[in-house]
């Protein structure tokens, strides 16, 4: 064993650290991770130690490295595309639901694209336009993409490694506001290597953050942190709230879930992304449609607004904080 109090950042880099190690065909690429180790030194110290072969500064054109990416995997490399920040994905937004996400289907299985995208995502950072979006459910909306999202860093660390080792396309999204988190991660144990047939069985299952009797509270990615002290305010109170991490978005663990509101009666979905046809929707429709004899409350659902993502001094408004996602929870507990 070999635990270490570590960044969210540090433990991606450790996990992508642990791929570069076991097979010389990943490289990463994207634009200043090289020398500079990336805007959020998420890849610091890897070309350093790996090379600029197989730590690659690519030029800013996100199609360019997505298209450059699907070329290599068809050549049988493992490459694992950096997207700055989250805003910036949509020019590579055709080649990765065109191409990427159906080549596999396309060729009838005979081909496969082991491609991995990171993608910083999320607000909470006081960042300009195009810095702090939350398109996750654009993706998960493609058939043919893996998308998952770590809310703590030995998730972080060892799904990263999933992720890599997948057969499968797989979209990356690091709640960047969490970067900084410290909590304790394993290193000792590789999770996982390329072709390992297990190995991404990681990337399918929610987790039970905490358990709870009163009410389900779902969350992923940087808004599972802000469920965890709903549930302690509500404890406080005298309500037990269990939090279920989703961890991954496509294909959605709705089992977990369903188990989850079965004994609890009652279900609150949170998520940054504007409330308005996303990850939550699709969550409360599942649940309505699985557990109706069982819900004491309707699903309600607490995220951003139907808006582009506010200035800086106006994020504190538009994400779901404590405040917000507490008020559905009494809402529902009333009933």
């Amino acid at each position: 064993m070999s635990t270490e109090r570590i960044t969210f950042a540090k433990a991606i880099n450790s996990g992508l650290r642990r791929a570069l190690e076991q097979d010389p065909k990943v490289l990463l690429m994207g634009e200043d991770i090289g020398a500079l180790g990336g805007v959020f030194r998420v890849t610091d110290g890897l070309q350093k130690d790996f090379g600029a072969d197989r730590v690659v500064d690519t030029p800013l054109a996100e199609s360019g490295i997505v298209g450059t990416a699907i070329g290599l995997a068809l050549r049988g490399y493992r490459p694992v595309c950096e997207i700055q920040f989250d805003g910036f994905i949509f020019p590579a937004f055709d080649q990765i639901t065109t191409q990427l996400a159906k080549m596999h289907y396309r060729s009838r299985g005979r081909l496969s694209l082991p491609v991995v995208i990171r993608v910083p995502f999320g607000g909470g950072i006081g960042a300009v336009e195009h810095h702090s979006e939350s398109p996750e459910v654009l993706f998960a909306h493609t058939a043919g993409l893996r998308v998952v999202s770590p809310s703590n860093p030995a998730d972080a660390y060892a799904m990263i490694q999933q992720a890599v080792a997948s057969p499968d396309p797989v979209l990356f999204f690091e709640p960047k506001g969490r970067y900084w988190d410290k909590a304790e991660v394993d290193l000792g144990t590789p999770v996982a290597a390329p072709h390992d047939a297990g190995a991404v069985s990681g990337l399918d299952g929610a987790r039970i953050a905490r358990a709870g009797t009163d009410l389900t509270l779902v969350a992923h990615g940087p808004t599972v942190a802000t469920a965890l002290k709903v549930a302690d305010a509500a404890a406080t109170e005298g309500h037990s709230i269990e939090v279920v991490d989703l961890r991954t978005i496509s294909p959605l663990d709705i089992t977990t879930v369903v188990e989850s509101v079965r004994r609890t009666g009652r279900c609150v979905v949170v998520h940054e992304a504007p409330v308005l046809y996303g990850t939550g929707a699709e969550v409360a429709a599942r649940v309505t449609e699985e557990c109706f004899y069982h819900l004491q409350a309707p699903v309600l659902r607490v995220g951003g607004f139907h808006s582009p993502y506010p200035v800086a001094k106006l994020e504190h408004e538009y994400l779901p904080g404590l405040d917000r996602v507490l008020d559905a929870v009494d809402r529902a507990l009333a009933y």
